[in-house]
């Protein structure tokens, strides 16, 4: 009897433990787990200030960021191996391009890291600011006069987005102090002028990129998409669109495609078109781009075929890169469309 009695007391306090530990810890309990209540967090409206009132203080504390490219690859899905943010292009941290008579700094850091970084150039070269304009991305220095040069000069730093994501460009525009002084002219007094300072702070951005601090003012105010996006048409068809003047777009295409193992043949550039033969990677080449497109032992299935890549103005400012074979007959999936606009992409800055 006395087994009985003991045998129901363990039973009764295994079923009061089990009942306790559900009150306590189950997902009822007093110290149940919330990790996961934010599954069911209601969307509530954006909390609206009075007009005059500062809500600056409101943004979101961890924003999502849009998706530039909705493009979904053809074919089955397969896992890629991570693809660099930029090509051929990020190899060097700070490079200076130029157009005709333009001429800029293209660097590989993002907008709010390059901001702070220009203002300490200004600072260690004794430049004088006027005027600061951190969301618009400009710096206006005070009036200065240079060794060898009798008239006081003053320069405008100009940072906006670089074609690609992450990656910044930076503009010098040089003023003398004559004539009209209030408003900046459309280019460069002394282009030379403009050059000399453009390589001075290029240098020193090139020196000090690893150790680049964020200036959260220029982050939010200059965007660091990138201006280059893979697009689809209404009928299909796969095509870059690219941000930059026809011009500018014009002259970096033929960067892009040399640097993507396209051979040159040809150009027209009144029908905007390149006549090219895609050449493929080169044997040491250890993966990148194409291995999620095709089997990287073998020999690449598009080497040595001639490809016609048009472009178009879309709209002001805007342009449209696209890419199809010189033979009608040639074998050209969609699949490998994509792959190939992808390479020439990643090239373009």
């Amino acid at each position: 009897m006395a087994a009985g009695i003991l045998r129901g007391a363990v039973v009764c306090g295994l079923a009061l433990c089990c009942s306790g530990c559900g009150y306590l810890f189950g997902d009822k309990g007093v110290f149940r787990d919330k990790s996961e209540d934010y599954k069911k967090a209601p969307e509530v409206p954006v909390l609206q200030v009075p007009q005059g009132r500062d809500s600056s203080a409101l943004h979101e504390i961890y924003a999502i960021p849009p998706v530039d490219e909705k493009l979904i690859p053809a074919g089955a899905f397969e896992v890629p191996r991570p693809a660099p943010l930029v090509g051929g292009a990020a190899d060097d941290s700070v490079r200076i391009q130029k157009l005709g008579d333009a001429s800029w700094a293209l660097i590989n850091l993002a907008p709010g890291q390059v901001w702070p970084q220009v203002r300490s150039f200004l600072t260690a070269a004794g430049i004088q600011v006027a005027r600061v304009d951190a969301r618009a991305g400009i710096i206006d220095s005070d009036w200065l006069k240079l060794e060898n040069h009798t008239m006081a000069s003053r320069f405008r730093f100009r940072m906006e987005q670089g074609v690609q994501r992450g990656t910044s460009e930076l503009h010098v525009l040089q003023m003398n102090r004559a004539g009209d002084v209030d408003n900046w002219p459309a280019a460069s007094d002394d282009p030379q002028q403009a050059a000399d300072m453009l390589g001075a702070v290029a240098q020193y951005l090139a020196n000090s990129a690893d150790s680049a601090p964020v200036s959260m003012v220029a982050e939010q105010g200059i965007a660091a998409g990138g201006r280059i996006a893979l697009q689809e048409s209404p009928e299909g068809d796969t095509f870059i669109r690219l941000e930059l003047p026809f011009d500018r777009a014009w002259a970096s295409l033929a960067r892009a495609l040399q640097e993507s193992t396209f051979e040159i043949t040809d150009r027209d550039r009144s029908a905007g078109t390149y006549y090219v033969t895609f050449i493929g990677p080169e044997e040491e080449h250890e993966g990148g781009w194409f291995d999620w497109l095709f089997d990287a032992d073998d020999a690449h299935p598009l080497a040595g075929q001639p490809f016609l890549v048009t472009m178009q103005p879309l709209e002001e400012g805007v342009v449209s890169i696209r890419l199809r074979p010189q033979r009608e007959s040639a074998a050209f999936d969609k699949r490998e469309e994509q792959g190939l606009l992808a390479l020439i992409k990643g090239n373009i800055d």
